[in-house]
Formats: structure tokens, C-alpha cells, sequence
């Protein structure tokens, strides 16, 4: 019983995390696209966005990580026989696929706090195609947890089937965004 709290938990707060993490590289692109506009309104919007963009992380991002987890942390002490599944393997390369853009997404946080209404020097475009990264790994991991040993047998239709997904979204990102900088 136990185990299924600290589960359930954990996938409250994966949600929160993912909710965050999504909304975040939003911050970056609504900061970038502040570039054109006039010097008063920049200013006051990109001051604003840095305030979001550390509120963000500080409220929603950080706790809901630390606690997502340390839920995790406990699942494997309650169950350590995961750690021999070759599927939970590949749900930690993932994750350490996650904590890459996490730490990515911190020092652009931290970034944009010291840029004191300057310009990201990171493109527009590559912005938004950054923000499909924590979609990516979402996708990833849900599917690595769900269908569990069916991912090593069935493995190159499902690399098959993610990779088209990612080509189909970067497509996208950059139809809707064709003709911004």
C-alpha cells in the first residue's frame, strides 16, 4: 500500500514538474520575441518574464523535482528489483536525458535574471524548438514505463514511431513559425 501512495505522488508531481517544465522555454520565447518591440515596452515585458520565468522555477519547478524525485528514490528502495529490469535501464537514460534540460533550463532562469532587459542570444526559432525537448522526453518515458519489457522486444517500431513523431513536431514548429526570426 505504501508503494502505491509514493506512486501515485510521484506521478502527481511528475505532472506539476512537466507542467513547469513546459511552460517555461515559453517564457524564453515570449522574452525573445520582445526584440522588436519599442525600448519602454521591452523593458517592462522582459522585466516581467524574468520575474515568471524565477517564480516558476522557484515555485513550481524545483519542489515538484525534489519531490518527484525523492518519490522516485523511494519507489526503488521499497521495490530494488526494478534496478534489473532492462526497461527501468532505459527509463534512466531518459531521465538522465531530463535532468540535461533541466540543467539547461536552470542556467537560462539564471540567465535571464542577469540579462537586466538585455537580448537572449539564443535564435527565436531554436527556441521553440527547444520548448519540444520536455514533450520528447515525456513522450519517452511514459511510454518506456507503460509498456514496459514490450519496449526491448518491440523496440525499433517504437524508435520508428518516436522518431516520426519528432520529425512531425519540429515540422510543425517550424511551419507555424516560418517567417519569424
Amino acid at each position: 500500500m505504501l508503494y502505491l501512495i509514493i506512486k501515485a505522488i510521484h506521478i502527481i508531481f511528475m505532472v506539476s514538474y512537466f507542467a513547469g517544465m513546459f511552460y517555461l522555454p515559453r517564457i524564453f520565447v515570449y522574452y525573445k520575441d520582445t526584440d522588436d518591440f519599442e525600448a519602454n515596452k521591452q523593458n517592462v515585458l522582459r522585466e516581467q518574464y524574468a520575474y515568471m520565468a524565477k517564480r516558476l522555477w522557484n515555485i513550481i519547478i524545483a519542489p515538484a523535482g525534489i519531490i518527484m524525485l525523492s518519490c522516485g528514490l523511494i519507489m526503488i528502495g521499497l521495490n530494488s528489483g526494478i534496478m534489473k529490469m532492462g526497461w527501468f535501464h532505459l527509463k534512466l537514460t531518459f531521465l538522465i536525458g531530463l535532468l540535461a534540460y533541466h540543467i539547461w533550463a536552470w542556467k537560462k532562469t539564471k540567465n535571464l535574471q542577469t540579462l537586466n532587459g538585455k537580448t537572449l542570444e539564443t535564435s527565436n526559432i531554436k527556441l521553440r524548438q527547444i520548448n519540444e525537448i520536455a514533450t520528447f522526453l515525456l513522450f519517452a518515458i511514459v511510454f518506456t514505463v507503460i509498456l514496459k519489457s514490450y519496449i526491448i522486444e518491440y523496440w525499433w517500431q517504437l524508435l520508428l514511431g518516436f522518431i516520426v513523431i519528432i520529425v512531425l513536431i519540429m515540422a510543425t514548429v517550424k511551419l507555424v513559425n516560418k517567417g519569424k526570426k
